[in-house]
């Protein structure tokens, strides 16, 4: 069966106990775990850390999987978003030592996958990103591999602000590049975190590439996501992608939740499916948050068997 859950970057102001409680009191199996390194956020939803990995002592691993099994919850998988291909080798190196921190966390803790991005230089083009792409990232996934953990990549292109102009700080966008990036790392051990949001404000097919690639599903993201075209037919698709669209909770936007729900099941995928909360109508006020994941909850168990 697909296990549901949440992405815990929204609860970014709860401890990793709140959150287990949460997930426990309220019918989620599972979480997907934030592990930024403790800081200063870089971005909205970033910077959340709920389990810290520079610090996970066998002490605390030993209590993190006792609270999880006394309140019956799992990780779905522990989720680290930075840009690895950053075009500052400084940046570059201090996140892919975390990632490899993330991924021996992972095996540490018995958490079968890390979700994360590839990474891109915007002001280079595709063919410059993809051979740093090969020259770093199969020291990651050879990392991962001997570690008995899968790395799952999300297909957000991770172009919404200025700095992210004009191509996105992900390769990993479209089916074209899953195929170019598995023919160039085809490890078992090497997969997505797919998040079918991302193709409808693209204007792509969000249920095809689950059919294709349905061996190299890893982890589910259930995010919507509403196009508003009167406002695109005023500033094209070259504009920046969110003067035209906007993060919505599940059933308030253009995903065909049914029809997808019904293809990845068609595809024999039966992992954690964790809703991430992004829409900023339910920001106003602190139990908007609550709402929004319980209200997420509700609408997606038409589809999925809560226990």
């Amino acid at each position: 069966m697909i296990s549901l859950g949440f992405v815990s970057a929204i609860l970014g102001d709860k401890t990793f106990e709140e959150v287990v409680d949460f997930a426990s009191a309220n019918k989620f199996a599972c979480v997907e775990m934030m592990c930024w390194p403790v800081g200063k956020a870089e971005r909205r939803y970033a910077g959340v850390t709920h389990i810290d990995v520079d610090r996970l002592d066998d002490a605390k691993v030993a209590y993190i999987k006792n609270y999880l099994s006394q309140k019956k919850v799992f990780i779905s998988g522990l989720g680290y978003y930075p840009n690895p291909l950053d075009e500052d080798e400084t940046k570059r190196g201090v996140y892919i030592e975390h990632i490899k921190k993330v991924i021996h966390g992972a095996a540490r803790l018995g958490v079968p996958v890390v979700n994360t991005f590839i990474g891109r230089i915007p002001l280079k083009d595709p063919e410059y990103n993809f051979s740093l792409f090969k020259e770093i990232w199969p020291d990651i996934v050879k990392y991962a591999e001997t570690q008995g953990v899968k790395i799952g990549i999300e297909n957000c292109p991770m172009y919404f602000s200025k700095d992210e102009w004009p191509s996105g700080k992900n390769l990993a966008y479209s089916p074209a590049h899953f195929r170019k990036i598995f023919e160039i790392i085809p490890s078992k051990n090497f997969g997505l975190n797919y998040d079918p949001s991302h193709f409808v404000w693209q204007q792509m097919d969000y249920l095809k590439p689950i059919k294709e690639f349905k061996n190299r599903l890893f982890h589910i993201h259930i995010k919507d996501v509403k196009v508003d075209k009167d406002r695109l037919d005023d500033v094209g698709i070259l504009a920046t992608p969110l003067e035209y669209h906007s993060p919505r909770l599940p059933g308030l936007g253009d995903v065909d939740w049914s029809k997808f729900f019904s293809v990845l099941v068609e595809s024999g995928y039966r992992g954690p499916a964790c809703i991430e909360v992004e829409d900023r109508n339910y920001e106003k006020f602190p139990e908007d948050v609550r709402t929004a994941l319980l209200q997420s909850r509700n609408y997606v168990s038409q589809f999925l068997v809560l226990e």
